[in-house]
């Protein structure tokens, strides 16, 4: 059996451009390690001041964006990358359309990968959460998510499946929602080469930000990886997906939902209150589509629950999929105005932030990574169950210690920064809620670590499932030909 299927992969692979996928796919983990671990050093540095070293390109302001593009679009794009190619040419049964095409996007996003490590530190910055890049990168983004677009929808134009399936749906809806969201949200007027102003002012600019801002949440860290759980999890469970009705709703429901909820990230401003309402309601609608997505997923396993006994690679892509569900029910209730007004600008934001990007991005990215590399390199497992093993409860450690330590820290700052003496009066100084914050910020760092000491785990094991791969296989793999 083991060398029959061995024999269908390398067929397949004669069949399908991988080369482009094995590319993205090593790049993943290694931007994974690069983000993850400047993560931890400025979570170190909240800890240790004096680890900035009095140097600028050192300092938190300047790293805590690099840390943010590095997991986001380094780490988290190129997982995107990767398996929507994987996905698509194996649900649609053809090659990638384009294969120059396809190296383009490659090289063109490493590209912007690099700049963006070379800018930021330097303090070349437009800003914008998450849209920090000065302009001329913007326009390499562009040019990179064209090609990116022509070669997914072309692939889909010449498919020889008759149906479309779903996680290609939200492959699809990623790609030109993430095209519309960072076009307006970057429109500036160029002052110098490493130097522009945003086209929109005040209340509007904060409004199209949080338009971007969210959705880029929404759109990039959301409906992405929802097409690669459609595929990776029942394939991994060796299941069909428990509805595929539900899945069609979920999609619908989702992409018409979300692009809604931006203005929930500024109650208390200076934005409409009838704007401010929107997002509020919008979100807690969002609850919806979100848990029926989650449930789906998790309802897949149905007579396969006994698999996570020894199947490592499906407990990432499940605890993945419990995480996604926890962080769509925690973001609604925070947009609550009532609770946001405890919430917001503290600690609390952070751990709900990373019980997503943890929890349920780099989860459902390393399940899927574990499942696809050992395949794209012609082996039918990766080198080390064990390893694995290690590596999902290395994750799990580090995500609950860092959401949960943000979780006491931020609701800790919200009620000392709200809490008033009888003459109005402030109770605590910032101070003092800083210092009250202190061992939460040592526990995030801790488990922020032990996070990374799992990427470096799957690193080492992904090296030695290289090492050991038949080299015929991966030769076979890169050919051109359609078999």
């Amino acid at each position: 059996m083991t060398v029959n299927r061995a024999a269908q992969e390398e067929v397949v692979a004669r069949a399908y451009n991988y080369k482009v996928v094995r590319q993205f796919a090593l790049m993943t983990v290694v931007w994974g390690i690069v983000g993850m671990a400047v993560g931890v050093l400025i979570a170190a540095q909240l800890v240790w001041p004096a680890l900035n070293f009095d140097l600028p390109w050192l300092s938190f302001g300047r790293l805590r964006p690099l840390h943010t593009n590095a997991v986001i679009f380094a780490f988290g794009g190129c997982a995107l990358f990767a398996t929507s190619y994987y996905t698509l040419q194996r649900t649609c049964q053809t090659r990638l359309i384009s294969d120059g095409l396809a190296a383009f996007t490659f090289w063109g996003w490493q590209a912007v990968i690099v700049l963006a490590a070379i800018t930021l530190p330097l303090g070349i910055t437009t800003s914008k959460e998450y849209a920090e890049l000065e302009w001329p990168i913007d326009i390499l983004i562009t040019l990179v998510w064209v090609a990116y677009a022509l070669v997914f929808f072309g692939t889909i134009m010449k498919r020889k499946t008759p149906h479309i399936y779903v996680g290609n749906w939200f492959f699809g809806a990623f790609i030109v929602t993430v095209a519309i969201l960072h076009l307006v949200n970057n429109m500036e007027i160029p002052v110098t080469f490493f130097k522009s102003y945003s086209l929109y002012a005040g209340a509007t600019d904060a409004m199209i930000q949080w338009w971007y801002g969210h959705n880029a949440v929404g759109f990039f860290l959301t409906a992405g990886f929802l097409g690669m759980m459609y595929y990776f999890v029942p394939k991994q469970a060796e299941r069909p997906v428990f509805s595929y009705r539900l899945s069609i709703v979920h999609f619908w429901a989702l992409i018409g939902v979300y692009i809604w909820a931006g203005p929930h990230h500024l109650h208390y401003t200076a934005l409409p209150d009838w704007a401010q309402s929107l997002g509020m309601v919008m979100s807690l609608v969002l609850l919806a589509p979100s848990w029926g997505g989650m449930i789906n997923g998790m309802m897949t396993l149905s007579g396969a629950w006994h698999k996570l006994r020894d199947d490592p690679v499906l407990r990432f892509l499940v605890v993945s999929l419990a995480f996604y569900g926890m962080s769509t029910f925690e973001g609604p209730m925070m947009s609550i105005k009532t609770v946001n007004a405890l919430s917001h600008y503290t600690d609390w934001t952070i751990g709900h932030v990373h019980a997503g990007a943890l929890g349920w991005v780099a989860m459902v990215s390393i399940g899927s990574l574990y499942h696809m590399i050992p395949r794209i390199y012609g082996r039918t497992h990766m080198y080390s169950l064990t390893l694995i093993n290690a590596h999902f409860w290395l994750a799990t450690i580090g995500t609950v210690l860092y959401i949960a330590s943000m979780w006491v820290s931020g609701i800790t700052q919200g009620l000392m920064w709200r809490a008033v003496n009888e003459d109005g009066t402030l109770t605590y100084s910032f101070v003092e809620a800083l210092s009250a914050s202190y061992p939460g910020f040592v526990v995030r760092m801790i488990g922020g670590a032990i996070f990374l000491l799992g990427m470096l785990l799957m690193a080492w094991n992904t090296y030695l499932t290289l090492l050991t791969t038949n080299p015929n296989a991966v030769r076979d793999s890169a050919k051109m030909e359609v078999a």
